[in-house]
């Protein structure tokens, strides 16, 4: 179904972020963090959430806004809600590739910069959990979630697939091992 692939991905969108808040503490003792995971962590939100998972929310949306317009207006505007995501993105993705560059840029603005993308994501995907899929669910009818299984596209996740992209490597080997010292650390 439809709401349990957004949830699973925003679980995938999680980590990412937890993996970026590790890198910004690196970076924030004033070591260098791993930028080549940053960068697949810039690469792999220009891919996937801007063209698959945000376009398939939004046709969710439509239907919901059909259905049940009092829920859609409590969501609140769900494609301005995206936009405001990518030019975060864009503002991150842009800090980096001045740090990278050797760019004249504070410590703190990277820092602003970084955590404002990721808690800004994190209140996001939470609205989206509290108000927008459970709306979803209890107004979209049988037929509707038919009409959407056709809509949407089966595309698979670039990074939590069988089919990755070689690009996403690094960034996969390092969840792996956070996953591995999470578990160790449990026992």
């Amino acid at each position: 179904m439809i709401i349990e692939r957004l949830s699973r991905e925003h679980r995938n969108i999680e980590k990412l972020l937890a993996i970026l808040e590790l890198e910004l503490g690196v970076f924030d003792r004033g070591d260098r963090p791993d930028y080549e995971v940053i960068r697949a962590i810039i690469s792999y939100f220009e891919v996937y959430p801007e063209v698959y998972h945000h376009p398939q929310e939004d046709l969710v949306f439509a239907k919901l806004s059909a259905r049940d317009p009092a829920a859609a207006v409590k969501v609140g505007d769900l494609a301005g809600e995206h936009q405001k995501v990518a030019d975060r993105l864009q503002r991150f993705a842009h800090a980096i590739d001045k740090v990278l560059a050797g760019g004249d840029l504070l410590r703190q603005n990277v820092d602003t910069v970084v955590r404002d993308f990721v808690e800004h994501e994190r209140r996001h995907m939470m609205m989206e959990e509290r108000d927008f899929f459970p709306a979803a669910l209890k107004a979209l009818k049988p037929q509707d979630w038919t009409e959407l299984a056709s809509a949407v596209t089966n595309h698979k996740d670039p990074l939590f697939s069988d089919l990755a992209e070689e690009r996403f490597d690094a960034l996969r080997a390092h969840i792996s091992r956070l996953e591995e010292e999470a578990e160790a650390e449990r026992r």
